[in-house]
């Protein structure tokens, strides 16, 4: 698979005479189908941008397009959908730039791959879709990253990838790296992405009936990423749910990682404490976890413990940062 790619977007315009065609919606509608003609197997990264930097700006894989240029492409392209015109990949897939929730239009795509997969099941069309759900859902887009339409194709995607020829296990953790390339990504653009990591769930769920796991380096990714984004409940909750195929020794070593970093900025935000009580509650990892919360020279057999509320676990930091001043 094809992991995602950032590029800088060069703010060069485009010619006059190309500018001034702009004001023609099927001129608008052709530059941007052949961008995505000629986009191959490559991530886009496509941004909205001010009108007063232009129509249209097209640098390599880096894409940006003003909402009354998408517009006039848009309707160009829902024309031709509603004519049945020969080709309608490059329509549907401008419809769903401009509506990542217009499901006639992804419907389409999936009735035109299924026809593919028919008398090619290892297309090479497979792959190209999956980097198209990527140029959507990890650009800065105002939807695209936390649109169910587009996960749930996302998700009948790696299915049909999966399901098309043997696999080695190093591919497999291959496809799991990708995947979640992109989950942490439109986690970035859109904080509390419920349906990214739902994504991800699944995702594992597919792989691990291949006898495929997370190792400790894509879980320390998973920490790591929440890390990055503390107030994020999305991604904690997350981070319990992987964390619970891993071994023993491996949880108490994440949740010390994560008790230690809230201890050493102080920390009181309730998502990462509610990740603290809800791992240690399932994990039995509460006595652990005492020795690094509850005050020197203080006995934990007295502290009375709740490991499933969060609150408490939050209370005892408290005492601790009053201890250590």
């Amino acid at each position: 698979m094809v992991a995602t790619t950032k590029h800088d977007l060069a703010l060069e315009p485009l010619s006059t005479n190309l500018l001034n065609q702009m004001s023609n919606p099927e001129h608008v509608y052709q530059e941007l189908a052949q961008v995505f003609a000629l986009r191959g197997n490559q991530v886009l990264e496509i941004e909205i941008i001010p009108s007063s930097l232009g129509s249209f700006l097209h640098d390599g894989n880096a894409l940006g397009i003003s909402k009354k240029t998408l517009v006039a492409a848009y309707t160009v392209a829902r024309q031709l959908f509603k004519q049945q015109h020969d080709d309608l990949s490059n329509a549907t897939e401008i419809m769903l730039l401009f509506d990542c929730e217009h499901l006639t239009a992804c419907n389409w795509r999936k009735r035109r791959l299924a026809a593919v997969m028919e008398t090619e099941p290892e297309s090479e069309e497979l792959q190209a879709e999956l980097t198209l759900m990527t140029s959507y859902q990890c650009s800065p887009l105002h939807r695209h990253s936390k649109s169910p339409t587009l996960w749930h194709h996302r998700l009948w995607l790696v299915r049909h990838i999966l399901r098309a020829r043997s696999w080695t296990p190093a591919e497999l953790l291959g496809v799991l790296s990708t995947e979640l390339d992109a989950v942490l990504r439109a986690g970035e653009l859109h904080p509390r992405n419920y349906y990214a990591f739902s994504h991800m769930r699944q995702v594992s769920i597919l792989l691990a009936e291949m006898d495929v796991f997370w190792d400790p380096p894509m879980l320390d990714r998973v920490v790591d990423w929440c890390l990055a984004h503390p107030r994020d409940i999305s991604g904690w909750s997350f981070a319990v749910y992987v964390l619970d195929s891993s071994t023993q020794q491996y949880q108490l070593s994440a949740l010390e990682k994560v008790a230690g970093f809230a201890l050493g900025v102080g920390w009181e935000g309730e998502s990462l404490w509610t990740f603290i009580a809800q791992a240690a509650s399932q994990f039995n990892l509460g006595d652990s976890l005492l020795g690094m919360l509850v005050p020197r020279g203080k006995e934990t057999d007295n502290v009375p413990v709740n490991a499933g509320s969060w609150s408490m676990w939050l209370e005892l930091a408290r005492a601790y940062w009053t201890q250590d001043g």
